[in-house]
């Protein structure tokens, strides 16, 4: 029996540490898709990238995560009532503090999906049309086609048209999601210290009693970095966001100083 338990055990372990090594393994996926996505972005876009996966997601999966492992296991009330521990721990702790932090990173990743889409799209398009055209030329078995191809794969859209405002509407996204989980985060948690001891009367428990939280003031310097990090991203966004504007306000002004200047050398009389 201790030889069958044991082989449980050591069975448990390791398909405990196949799933962590399987969950480790979404982040990389993650970045290589946010990454090809942002190939097609601002300078400010590819810092941004940088910052969310080297301060947040590097900090969570290897840092912050063994921080709050012990989270409830190591939640103690003075009590021996069944029931209170886990019924204070709900009260205090009803959203953990990493999951949120991994819907947070899920949802702020998820608009720039947006921008790989209508990439695709365009491609996708033009590639169409590429090959309707080459069709009508009559050389589709010559190398021009395929170098054309291959320059389409590789190719840098420019942030304009159709394109601009998709990639507006993934910044302001962004913004709406950052701001609301961190509002949500403070609001739930009564702002971004944890506390020592809190004090818990919810049946079953028998009377007030007092529960302390593990390493409290570890797990407050995490809150207050990833909240940092958090707000330096919304900054980064919305600098980007101010810069998208500047630029396609000064692409119109340009545009029409342009057409006036067409308008009035139409009007010049042509000298004999």
């Amino acid at each position: 029996m201790p030889a069958i338990v044991g082989g449980e055990n050591s069975q448990q372990k390791r398909a405990g540490l196949q799933q962590i090594q399987h969950e480790s393994m979404s982040w990389p996926a993650l970045y290589a898709q946010l990454a090809g996505a942002n190939r097609h972005s601002t300078s400010l876009g590819k810092v941004w990238l940088s910052v969310l996966f080297i301060f947040r997601v590097m900090v969570l999966v290897v840092a912050a995560e063994s921080v709050w492992g012990d989270e409830q296991s190591d939640f103690t009330c003075n009590t021996l009532q069944p029931g209170c521990e886990n019924v204070c721990y709900d009260q205090f702790f009803p959203v953990s503090h990493i999951r949120l932090w991994c819907l947070q990173l899920v949802f702020v990743s998820t608009p720039t999906l947006l921008v790989a889409t209508h990439v695709a799209y365009q491609n996708r398009k033009d590639k169409r049309r590429l090959l309707q055209a080459s069709c009508r030329a009559g050389f589709l078995s010559s190398k021009g086609p395929d170098e054309e191809l291959e320059a389409l794969k590789k190719r840098r859209l420019p942030i304009s048209g159709a394109l601009w405002w998709t990639y507006a509407c993934s910044l302001l996204f962004r913004l709406l999601f950052e701001g609301g989980f961190m509002y949500a985060l403070y609001v739930v948690y009564d702002g971004f210290q944890m506390p020592r001891l809190v004090q818990c009367d919810q049946w079953p428990c028998p009377n007030l009693v007092d529960c302390f939280i593990s390493r409290p003031t570890e797990k407050t310097v995490f809150t207050v970095f990833m909240a940092t990090a958090s707000s330096i991203c919304m900054v980064l966004n919305m600098a980007e966001l101010a810069y998208l504007v500047a630029k396609a306000v000064t692409r119109a002004l340009s545009v029409r100083k342009e057409k006036k200047q067409k308008r009035r050398n139409q009007k010049l009389p042509v000298s004999t």
